[in-house]
């Protein structure tokens, strides 16, 4: 190959967005596959329904801005953005539950305020919380694991037919939320909800994705800062407001990192690098404070699990942070006190 046709600025390279969101989709493979075998397969539907829509609303919006459809299409973040919604989603909701929630994460969430890179707002989290306060008992209804057959769970979720009364369970966040009475030790034993150490099943959806994290953070794909201060915070906050194990316990640190969503929301969700902070200082600022939010929520909160609305919050703060966290440019130092620049 000939010098001229790999100079500057004719330099050809692979499409670093795509290969980036490419990577974020099979990071998310193991917990999927996880959620799958307990859930069974009403998230393989979730993740097809919602992959579909989210390219035929993004191809729609796309064509009415007068935008070359194919080309943006490629950069894979339409995908994501379906991928990640679908895996928050209960798995049985019905069809037009998560048709609403993609079509607001990209019509509302991405592409009005001009599309990959312009929006302030994690898209995903706006369509989930979009659903989850206009349609709470839908959003709330997660099955017992092992609990729905295929062919019924898709009559399900296309309105075909109903599945049994009892097919759901209350989650282990709502169980600890709602209990008054019962110590630590009785309602592990007496709730079906819980598991070896975080929600049943659950607890092992979020080895899942923690392991895609990991994979993530390997490639060099996301930075550990953000997930690490979420992790941490919410950590010290459990450890803080504990309790032990009377009836007044909030639960442990173990449980609140294994249980809900809060391994996809680590590494996932708060390293989106467009609506969250951008320096290496506001990612752990950003990240603590999704962490504190997360757990104010659980415990003293409306919701069971608060990761949408702590990340929604802290994409608010996320300009100001930038600001009080931005490195000095380089070759300039601190002006001193009392020396007013430009004189």
């Amino acid at each position: 190959m000939s010098l001229s046709r790999i100079t500057s600025p004719h330099a050809r390279g692979d499409n670093r967005t795509q290969r980036v969101m490419l990577l974020v989709a099979g990071a998310c493979l193991p917990g999927a596959l996880i959620l799958c075998w307990f859930f069974g397969i009403g998230t393989l539907v979730n993740l097809l329904l919602a992959s579909a829509l989210a390219l035929l609303f993004e191809s729609i919006v796309l064509a009415m801005r007068g935008r070359p459809v194919s080309f943006y299409l490629r950069d894979g973040s339409a995908l994501v953005t379906a991928i990640l919604l679908a895996l928050a989603l209960p798995p049985y909701a019905p069809w037009w539950l998560t048709a609403v929630a993609v079509g607001f994460a990209i019509v509302f969430g991405k592409e009005l305020y001009g599309g990959l890179g312009q929006n302030p707002f994690n898209p995903a989290m706006l369509g989930y919380v979009v659903v989850l306060i206009s349609f709470p008992m839908h959003m709330t209804s997660w099955p017992a694991p092992h609990s729905v057959a295929a062919w019924d769970g898709v009559q399900q979720i296309f309105g075909l037919a109903a599945l049994p009364d009892g097919w759901s369970q209350v989650t282990a966040l709502d169980s600890l939320k709602i209990n008054k009475s019962l110590t630590m030790q009785e309602l592990w034993a007496g709730n079906p909800a819980f598991g070896a150490f975080g929600g049943k099943a659950v607890e092992w959806v979020n080895l899942g994705f923690l392991l895609g994290g990991l994979f993530l953070l390997r490639r060099k794909v996301i930075s550990w800062h953000a997930p690490a201060g979420m992790l941490i915070a919410l950590t010290l906050m459990s450890l803080l407001f504990w309790n032990g194990s009377g009836s007044d316990s909030n639960g442990s640190p173990l449980f609140h990192l294994f249980t809900g969503a809060t391994m996809l929301g680590a590494f996932f969700i708060v390293t989106d690098p467009v609506s969250g902070a951008t320096s290496n200082t506001g990612r752990l600022i950003f990240g603590a404070g999704v962490g504190i939010l997360i757990y104010v929520i659980r415990t003293w909160g409306g919701y069971p699990d608060g990761v949408a609305f702590a990340v929604l919050l802290m994409n608010l703060a996320a300009p100001t942070i930038d600001y009080y966290s931005r490195p000095r440019t380089y070759g300039h130092s601190k002006p001193k006190r009392g020396f007013r620049t430009g004189e």
